[in-house]
């Protein structure tokens, strides 16, 4: 059987270290995304022993098309295929409705729908060639069920969720899968800089390697069901 080839964006913590480290044992061959060189290699350290060999570093900004499409061609000349795209990078500052100005707009939207769609339209020629793909959307639970101060985050992951639709309606006939995974509240340092402990206890979040196994159960098909779906994760 050949070696799975997996690109997690937002490797670097959180859901898309839980993941990597999860797929490692699984024996992919991946390629890790983040914006911070130091966090993406902790994670190739908890990996391990990496038995689909040594993962592909990349660091860089994503909300920049060539950076993205970068990710998805290096992948794809020095695996030799792409079988997996899992979006799990993005940002999440709060405020309230009348503090949305125009930079936090453009890099909200910028971190968490133009980026994956880069990434997805990049990959999506090589996937159709191939006819086989997966592609994995980490959205929120707050697209149809709003946290108040997160007004433009929640539009921003509608996005992911309409992606994953359409992805579906184009790619199912040619055996590209798509998923949307939306999540509740996970324990991640993302969701603490919003939401200290006192706030928000540990007791009543999910954690990363929870959110994680949800992926690995889509792509390996034990949620083919779910296809082109929003899978609502929470506690």
């Amino acid at each position: 059987m050949s070696t799975p080839i997996t690109i997690v964006t937002g490797a670097g913590s959180g859901i898309g270290r839980a993941l990597a480290i999860l797929l490692a044992e699984r024996g992919h061959a991946l390629t890790l995304v983040g914006r911070t060189e130091s966090k993406l290699h902790e994670t190739v350290a908890a990996c391990g022993a990496c038995p689909g060999g040594q993962p592909i570093v990349i660091t860089g900004d994503l909300s920049n098309s060539a950076t993205a499409h970068g990710v998805i061609d290096r992948t794809i000349a020095e695996r030799g295929a792409l079988d997996t795209l899992v979006n799990c990078a993005g940002v999440a500052p709060r405020a309230p409705i009348e503090a949305t100005d125009n930079e936090l707009l453009e890099e909200v939207f910028f971190h968490n729908a133009f980026a994956p769609a880069f990434l997805i339209a990049r990959a999506w020629p090589h996937f159709k060639e191939r006819k086989a793909g997966c592609v994995v959307n980490i959205s929120t639970l707050g697209t149809s069920d709003p946290f108040a101060g997160f007004f433009a985050y929640a539009a921003s992951k509608s996005a992911l969720d309409s992606y994953t639709r359409s992805m579906h309606v184009e790619g199912a006939a040619l055996g590209i899968r798509a998923f949307c995974i939306n999540m509740g509240s996970i324990d991640t340092p993302m969701l603490r800089r919003n939401f200290p402990e006192t706030v928000l206890p540990t007791a009543l979040t999910l954690t990363p390697a929870t959110a994680a196994q949800v992926i690995v159960d889509c792509i390996e098909g034990r949620r083919d069901a779910d296809r082109g779906q929003c899978i609502i994760v929470k506690k």
